[in-house]
Protein backbone atom coordinates (compact mmCIF):
# COMPACT_ATOMS: atom_id res chain seq x y z
CA UNK A 1 0.00 0.00 0.00
CA UNK A 2 1.38 3.38 -1.01
CA UNK A 3 0.93 5.44 2.17
CA UNK A 4 1.39 8.66 0.20
CA UNK A 5 -1.94 7.89 -1.50
CA UNK A 6 -3.82 5.62 0.87
CA UNK A 7 -4.57 6.17 4.54
CA UNK A 8 -6.19 2.73 4.64
CA UNK A 9 -7.25 0.13 2.11
CA UNK A 10 -10.77 -1.22 2.62
CA UNK A 11 -12.22 -4.42 1.25
CA UNK A 12 -15.98 -4.07 0.91
CA UNK A 13 -18.79 -5.66 -1.05
CA UNK A 14 -21.19 -3.85 -3.35
CA UNK A 15 -24.87 -3.58 -2.42
CA UNK A 16 -26.73 -4.77 -5.48
CA UNK A 17 -27.02 -3.51 -9.01
CA UNK A 18 -27.37 0.22 -8.57
CA UNK A 19 -26.38 2.86 -11.13
CA UNK A 20 -22.79 2.89 -9.83
CA UNK A 21 -22.37 -0.90 -9.72
CA UNK A 22 -18.84 -1.97 -10.52
CA UNK A 23 -17.30 1.47 -9.92
CA UNK A 24 -14.51 1.64 -7.33
CA UNK A 25 -14.75 4.43 -4.76
CA UNK A 26 -11.78 6.11 -3.05
CA UNK A 27 -12.83 8.23 -0.05
CA UNK A 28 -10.81 11.20 1.21
CA UNK A 29 -9.78 10.73 4.83
CA UNK A 30 -12.01 13.61 5.91
CA UNK A 31 -15.16 11.47 5.69
CA UNK A 32 -16.29 9.21 8.50
CA UNK A 33 -16.56 5.50 7.76
CA UNK A 34 -17.96 3.48 10.66
CA UNK A 35 -15.25 1.50 12.44
CA UNK A 36 -12.36 3.27 10.70
CA UNK A 37 -10.19 6.13 11.96
CA UNK A 38 -10.80 9.53 10.37
CA UNK A 39 -7.29 10.94 10.24
CA UNK A 40 -7.77 14.26 8.38
CA UNK A 41 -4.15 14.10 7.24
CA UNK A 42 -2.72 14.69 10.72
CA UNK A 43 -1.65 12.06 13.30
CA UNK A 44 -2.61 14.29 16.24
CA UNK A 45 -6.14 14.66 14.87
CA UNK A 46 -6.43 10.88 14.55
CA UNK A 47 -5.13 10.36 18.09
CA UNK A 48 -7.51 12.84 19.74
CA UNK A 49 -10.78 11.87 18.05
CA UNK A 50 -12.92 8.79 18.57
CA UNK A 51 -13.37 6.20 15.85
CA UNK A 52 -16.72 7.01 14.20
CA UNK A 53 -19.67 4.70 14.63
CA UNK A 54 -21.58 6.06 11.64
CA UNK A 55 -20.62 6.53 8.00
CA UNK A 56 -21.01 9.92 6.33
CA UNK A 57 -24.37 10.04 4.47
CA UNK A 58 -22.77 10.88 1.11
CA UNK A 59 -20.53 7.79 1.34
CA UNK A 60 -23.53 5.66 2.30
CA UNK A 61 -25.47 6.99 -0.66
CA UNK A 62 -22.72 6.10 -3.13
CA UNK A 63 -22.41 2.61 -1.68
CA UNK A 64 -26.18 2.09 -1.79
CA UNK A 65 -25.98 3.00 -5.48
CA UNK A 66 -23.52 0.14 -5.99
CA UNK A 67 -20.11 1.81 -5.65
CA UNK A 68 -17.43 -0.38 -4.11
CA UNK A 69 -15.22 1.19 -1.47
CA UNK A 70 -11.54 0.44 -2.00
CA UNK A 71 -9.99 2.68 0.63
CA UNK A 72 -9.52 5.97 2.42
CA UNK A 73 -7.13 8.39 0.76
CA UNK A 74 -4.61 10.87 2.10
CA UNK A 75 -5.32 14.58 2.36
CA UNK A 76 -3.38 17.71 3.17
CA UNK A 77 -3.55 18.44 6.90
CA UNK A 78 -7.14 19.27 7.86
CA UNK A 79 -7.56 20.10 4.15
CA UNK A 80 -5.84 23.48 4.65
CA UNK A 81 -3.63 23.42 1.55
CA UNK A 82 -3.87 23.15 -2.22
CA UNK A 83 -0.48 21.50 -2.86
CA UNK A 84 -1.09 17.81 -2.19
CA UNK A 85 2.05 17.45 -0.07
CA UNK A 86 1.79 16.04 3.46
CA UNK A 87 4.72 16.28 5.89
CA UNK A 88 3.60 13.17 7.76
CA UNK A 89 2.73 10.81 4.91
CA UNK A 90 4.52 12.16 1.85
CA UNK A 91 3.50 13.55 -1.53
CA UNK A 92 1.46 11.26 -3.80
CA UNK A 93 3.00 10.74 -7.23
CA UNK A 94 1.06 12.64 -9.89
CA UNK A 95 0.54 10.01 -12.64
CA UNK A 96 -0.01 12.71 -15.28
CA UNK A 97 3.12 14.71 -14.38
CA UNK A 98 5.44 12.80 -12.02
CA UNK A 99 7.78 15.78 -11.53
CA UNK A 100 4.95 18.03 -10.36
CA UNK A 101 2.63 18.36 -7.35
CA UNK A 102 -0.64 16.38 -7.49
CA UNK A 103 -2.71 19.18 -5.98
CA UNK A 104 -4.64 19.16 -2.76
CA UNK A 105 -6.23 18.85 -0.50
CA UNK A 106 -8.02 15.89 -2.15
CA UNK A 107 -4.66 14.63 -3.39
CA UNK A 108 -5.00 10.95 -2.57
CA UNK A 109 -8.42 10.63 -4.19
CA UNK A 110 -7.22 12.42 -7.33
CA UNK A 111 -4.12 10.25 -7.68
CA UNK A 112 -6.09 7.06 -7.03
CA UNK A 113 -8.42 7.94 -9.91
CA UNK A 114 -5.71 9.24 -12.25
CA UNK A 115 -3.67 6.06 -11.74
CA UNK A 116 -6.66 3.82 -12.45
CA UNK A 117 -6.88 2.41 -8.91
CA UNK A 118 -10.35 3.94 -8.46
CA UNK A 119 -13.12 5.22 -10.68
CA UNK A 120 -14.61 7.77 -8.28
CA UNK A 121 -12.52 9.99 -6.05
CA UNK A 122 -14.64 11.47 -3.27
CA UNK A 123 -13.23 14.64 -1.77
CA UNK A 124 -14.07 18.02 -0.33
CA UNK A 125 -13.69 21.48 -1.84
CA UNK A 126 -13.48 24.58 0.32
CA UNK A 127 -11.00 26.76 -1.54
CA UNK A 128 -10.31 24.58 -4.58
CA UNK A 129 -9.56 21.09 -3.33
CA UNK A 130 -11.46 19.34 -6.13
CA UNK A 131 -10.70 21.79 -8.93
CA UNK A 132 -6.94 22.06 -8.33
CA UNK A 133 -6.07 18.33 -8.22
CA UNK A 134 -8.40 17.78 -11.18
CA UNK A 135 -6.42 20.39 -13.13
CA UNK A 136 -3.03 18.99 -12.12
CA UNK A 137 -3.94 15.33 -12.70
CA UNK A 138 -6.04 15.69 -15.86
CA UNK A 139 -9.42 14.75 -14.36
CA UNK A 140 -13.04 15.86 -14.50
CA UNK A 141 -14.25 17.13 -11.15
CA UNK A 142 -17.29 18.80 -9.63
CA UNK A 143 -17.47 21.23 -6.75
CA UNK A 144 -21.25 21.49 -6.22
CA UNK A 145 -23.24 24.47 -5.04
CA UNK A 146 -22.71 25.14 -1.36
CA UNK A 147 -25.18 23.02 0.60
CA UNK A 148 -26.27 20.89 -2.37
CA UNK A 149 -24.83 17.66 -0.92
CA UNK A 150 -25.07 16.65 2.74
CA UNK A 151 -21.61 17.18 4.24
CA UNK A 152 -22.39 15.80 7.72
CA UNK A 153 -20.02 13.12 8.94
CA UNK A 154 -17.11 15.04 7.45
CA UNK A 155 -14.27 16.85 9.24
CA UNK A 156 -14.99 20.55 8.62
CA UNK A 157 -12.49 23.17 7.55
CA UNK A 158 -14.55 26.33 7.00
CA UNK A 159 -18.24 25.36 7.13
CA UNK A 160 -19.49 28.44 5.24
CA UNK A 161 -17.51 27.24 2.20
CA UNK A 162 -17.09 23.46 2.65
CA UNK A 163 -18.62 21.22 -0.04
CA UNK A 164 -18.55 17.53 -0.96
CA UNK A 165 -16.99 17.02 -4.39
CA UNK A 166 -15.85 14.20 -6.64
CA UNK A 167 -13.44 13.44 -9.48
CA UNK A 168 -13.54 10.95 -12.35
CA UNK A 169 -11.61 10.19 -15.52
CA UNK A 170 -14.64 10.72 -17.79
CA UNK A 171 -17.52 13.20 -17.86
CA UNK A 172 -20.05 10.38 -18.20
CA UNK A 173 -19.02 8.80 -14.89
CA UNK A 174 -18.93 12.23 -13.27
CA UNK A 175 -22.53 12.76 -14.38
CA UNK A 176 -23.54 9.34 -13.01
CA UNK A 177 -22.11 10.20 -9.60
CA UNK A 178 -23.74 13.62 -9.66
CA UNK A 179 -27.09 12.06 -10.48
CA UNK A 180 -26.82 9.98 -7.30
CA UNK A 181 -25.62 12.72 -4.95
CA UNK A 182 -27.26 15.93 -6.17
CA UNK A 183 -30.81 16.94 -5.24
CA UNK A 184 -33.37 16.46 -7.95
CA UNK A 185 -35.27 19.36 -9.47
CA UNK A 186 -38.30 19.27 -11.75
CA UNK A 187 -36.66 21.49 -14.37
CA UNK A 188 -33.05 22.03 -15.34
CA UNK A 189 -32.66 25.17 -17.43
CA UNK A 190 -29.92 24.97 -20.05
CA UNK A 191 -27.39 27.78 -20.17
CA UNK A 192 -27.75 30.16 -23.11
CA UNK A 193 -24.01 30.36 -23.64
CA UNK A 194 -20.57 30.71 -22.08
CA UNK A 195 -18.44 33.76 -21.40
CA UNK A 196 -14.70 33.27 -21.03
CA UNK A 197 -13.04 35.12 -18.14
CA UNK A 198 -9.66 36.07 -19.58
CA UNK A 199 -7.26 36.04 -16.65
CA UNK A 200 -4.68 38.79 -16.97
CA UNK A 201 -1.23 37.42 -17.75
CA UNK A 202 -2.40 34.04 -19.05
CA UNK A 203 -2.64 33.04 -22.70
CA UNK A 204 -5.28 30.49 -23.69
CA UNK A 205 -6.28 29.38 -27.19
CA UNK A 206 -9.97 30.28 -27.28
CA UNK A 207 -10.44 28.02 -30.30
CA UNK A 208 -10.00 25.06 -27.94
CA UNK A 209 -12.59 26.49 -25.55
CA UNK A 210 -14.99 27.22 -28.41
CA UNK A 211 -14.78 23.67 -29.76
CA UNK A 212 -15.50 22.21 -26.32
CA UNK A 213 -18.41 24.57 -25.77
CA UNK A 214 -19.83 23.57 -29.14
CA UNK A 215 -19.64 19.91 -28.09
CA UNK A 216 -21.76 20.80 -25.07
CA UNK A 217 -24.22 22.69 -27.31
CA UNK A 218 -23.52 25.85 -25.30
CA UNK A 219 -21.95 28.50 -27.57
CA UNK A 220 -18.96 30.60 -26.54
CA UNK A 221 -20.41 34.12 -26.69
CA UNK A 222 -17.40 36.26 -25.84
CA UNK A 223 -15.07 37.15 -23.00
CA UNK A 224 -14.64 39.45 -20.03
CA UNK A 225 -11.34 40.70 -18.65
CA UNK A 226 -10.38 39.08 -15.35
CA UNK A 227 -7.88 41.59 -14.05
CA UNK A 228 -5.12 40.93 -11.57
CA UNK A 229 -6.70 43.50 -9.26
CA UNK A 230 -10.09 41.75 -9.34
CA UNK A 231 -8.50 38.35 -8.65
CA UNK A 232 -6.46 39.81 -5.78
CA UNK A 233 -9.63 41.27 -4.24
CA UNK A 234 -11.41 37.94 -4.55
CA UNK A 235 -8.46 36.06 -3.09
CA UNK A 236 -8.10 38.39 -0.12
CA UNK A 237 -11.81 38.33 0.66
CA UNK A 238 -12.00 34.56 0.48
CA UNK A 239 -8.83 33.96 2.50
CA UNK A 240 -9.97 36.22 5.33
CA UNK A 241 -13.54 34.88 5.48
CA UNK A 242 -12.25 31.33 5.29
CA UNK A 243 -9.58 32.00 7.91
CA UNK A 244 -12.08 33.47 10.35
CA UNK A 245 -14.32 30.43 9.91
CA UNK A 246 -11.39 28.02 10.26
CA UNK A 247 -10.29 29.48 13.55
CA UNK A 248 -13.84 29.45 14.91
CA UNK A 249 -13.98 25.77 13.95
CA UNK A 250 -10.55 24.53 15.06
CA UNK A 251 -9.07 27.20 17.32
CA UNK A 252 -9.95 25.50 20.60
CA UNK A 253 -8.58 22.13 19.47
CA UNK A 254 -5.35 23.65 18.15
CA UNK A 255 -4.85 25.72 21.32
CA UNK A 256 -5.43 22.77 23.67
CA UNK A 257 -3.76 20.01 21.65
CA UNK A 258 -0.86 21.92 20.04
CA UNK A 259 -0.73 19.53 17.07
CA UNK A 260 2.34 19.22 14.89
CA UNK A 261 1.69 20.79 11.48
CA UNK A 262 3.93 21.35 8.49
CA UNK A 263 5.45 24.86 8.69
CA UNK A 264 3.32 26.32 5.89
CA UNK A 265 0.10 24.86 7.32
CA UNK A 266 1.01 26.02 10.84
CA UNK A 267 1.66 29.52 9.51
CA UNK A 268 -1.80 29.63 7.91
CA UNK A 269 -3.49 28.57 11.15
CA UNK A 270 -1.48 31.19 13.05
CA UNK A 271 -2.53 33.84 10.55
CA UNK A 272 -6.18 32.74 10.84
CA UNK A 273 -5.96 33.18 14.62
CA UNK A 274 -4.85 36.80 14.15
CA UNK A 275 -7.85 37.91 12.08
CA UNK A 276 -10.23 40.38 13.70
CA UNK A 277 -13.94 41.04 13.37
CA UNK A 278 -13.07 44.22 11.48
CA UNK A 279 -11.05 42.15 9.02
CA UNK A 280 -14.09 39.98 8.47
CA UNK A 281 -16.39 42.96 7.87
CA UNK A 282 -14.04 44.43 5.28
CA UNK A 283 -13.62 41.06 3.59
CA UNK A 284 -17.37 40.59 3.37
CA UNK A 285 -17.70 43.94 1.59
CA UNK A 286 -15.06 42.83 -0.90
CA UNK A 287 -16.82 39.49 -1.33
CA UNK A 288 -20.15 41.20 -2.01
CA UNK A 289 -18.60 43.25 -4.82
CA UNK A 290 -17.07 40.14 -6.38
CA UNK A 291 -20.36 38.25 -6.21
CA UNK A 292 -22.25 41.17 -7.76
CA UNK A 293 -19.82 41.15 -10.68
CA UNK A 294 -20.24 37.40 -11.19
CA UNK A 295 -24.02 37.80 -11.31
CA UNK A 296 -23.60 40.54 -13.88
CA UNK A 297 -21.21 38.55 -16.08
CA UNK A 298 -23.53 35.54 -15.91
CA UNK A 299 -26.58 37.54 -17.00
CA UNK A 300 -28.25 36.76 -13.66
CA UNK A 301 -27.60 33.06 -14.21
CA UNK A 302 -28.40 32.77 -17.93
CA UNK A 303 -24.81 32.13 -18.93
CA UNK A 304 -21.98 29.91 -17.74
CA UNK A 305 -18.61 31.45 -16.98
CA UNK A 306 -15.32 29.75 -17.78
CA UNK A 307 -11.73 30.40 -16.76
CA UNK A 308 -8.52 28.43 -16.20
CA UNK A 309 -8.75 26.30 -13.06
CA UNK A 310 -5.19 27.22 -12.08
CA UNK A 311 -2.47 29.63 -13.29
CA UNK A 312 -0.99 26.81 -15.39
CA UNK A 313 0.45 23.34 -14.98
CA UNK A 314 1.06 22.04 -11.47
CA UNK A 315 4.12 23.54 -9.75
CA UNK A 316 7.26 21.44 -9.94
CA UNK A 317 8.07 19.39 -6.86
CA UNK A 318 11.20 21.50 -6.45
CA UNK A 319 9.25 24.78 -6.09
CA UNK A 320 9.51 25.91 -2.49
CA UNK A 321 9.22 28.87 -0.11
CA UNK A 322 8.24 32.29 -1.37
CA UNK A 323 7.84 31.12 -4.98
CA UNK A 324 5.27 28.51 -3.97
CA UNK A 325 3.49 31.01 -1.70
CA UNK A 326 3.30 33.51 -4.58
CA UNK A 327 1.83 30.82 -6.83
CA UNK A 328 -0.78 30.02 -4.17
CA UNK A 329 -1.87 33.66 -4.06
CA UNK A 330 -2.39 33.71 -7.82
CA UNK A 331 -4.21 30.37 -7.66
CA UNK A 332 -6.60 31.56 -4.95
CA UNK A 333 -7.61 34.49 -7.13
CA UNK A 334 -9.13 31.96 -9.54
CA UNK A 335 -10.57 29.38 -7.14
CA UNK A 336 -12.07 32.03 -4.85
CA UNK A 337 -14.72 32.96 -7.41
CA UNK A 338 -16.70 29.74 -7.09
CA UNK A 339 -16.26 29.63 -3.32
CA UNK A 340 -17.45 33.17 -2.67
CA UNK A 341 -20.42 32.74 -5.03
CA UNK A 342 -21.37 29.36 -3.53
CA UNK A 343 -21.59 28.18 -7.12
CA UNK A 344 -21.15 24.79 -8.79
CA UNK A 345 -17.88 24.48 -10.70
CA UNK A 346 -17.07 21.77 -13.22
CA UNK A 347 -13.35 21.18 -13.75
CA UNK A 348 -12.47 19.83 -17.19
CA UNK A 349 -9.04 18.70 -18.52
CA UNK A 350 -9.12 20.77 -21.69
CA UNK A 351 -5.70 22.43 -21.74
CA UNK A 352 -2.01 21.58 -21.46
CA UNK A 353 0.89 23.67 -20.24
CA UNK A 354 4.53 22.63 -20.37
CA UNK A 355 3.36 19.19 -21.58
CA UNK A 356 1.34 18.73 -18.38
CA UNK A 357 -2.43 18.90 -17.71
CA UNK A 358 -4.09 22.26 -17.20
CA UNK A 359 -7.80 22.40 -16.44
CA UNK A 360 -10.66 24.75 -17.21
CA UNK A 361 -13.38 25.59 -14.68
CA UNK A 362 -16.97 26.09 -15.80
CA UNK A 363 -19.12 28.02 -13.33
CA UNK A 364 -22.91 28.13 -13.26
CA UNK A 365 -25.10 30.19 -10.95
CA UNK A 366 -25.74 28.64 -7.52
CA UNK A 367 -28.23 25.77 -7.75
CA UNK A 368 -27.54 25.03 -11.42
CA UNK A 369 -25.41 21.95 -10.78
CA UNK A 370 -27.36 19.67 -13.09
CA UNK A 371 -27.14 22.25 -15.85
CA UNK A 372 -23.37 21.82 -15.71
CA UNK A 373 -23.53 18.04 -15.61
CA UNK A 374 -26.06 17.82 -18.44
CA UNK A 375 -23.72 19.91 -20.60
CA UNK A 376 -20.74 17.76 -19.64
CA UNK A 377 -22.59 14.61 -20.71
CA UNK A 378 -22.17 15.79 -24.31
CA UNK A 379 -18.37 15.65 -24.00
CA UNK A 380 -16.29 12.69 -25.11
Amino acid sequence: MDKRVWAERIVSTARGDGPLAGLRLAVKDMFDIAGHVTGAGNPDWAATHAIPTRTAPCVERLCQAGALQVGKTQTDELAYSLNGANMHYGTPLNPAAPDRLPGGSSSGSAVAVASGDADIGLGTDTGGSIRVPSSYCGLYGLRPSWGAIDISGTVPLAPRFDTVGFMCRSPSVLAQVGDVLLPRSETTAAAEGVYWLAAEGLSVDLNVIGVRCAQMHVPLLGQHALTTAFMARASQAFRVLQGRDIWRTHGDWITSTRPRFAPDVAARFQWAASLSEADGVQAQRQADSVIAQLWQWSGRGRYMLALPSTPGAAPLLTLQGDALAHYREALMGMTALGGLWGAPVLAAPWLTDQQAPWGVSLLAAPGNDRCLLNAACQLT
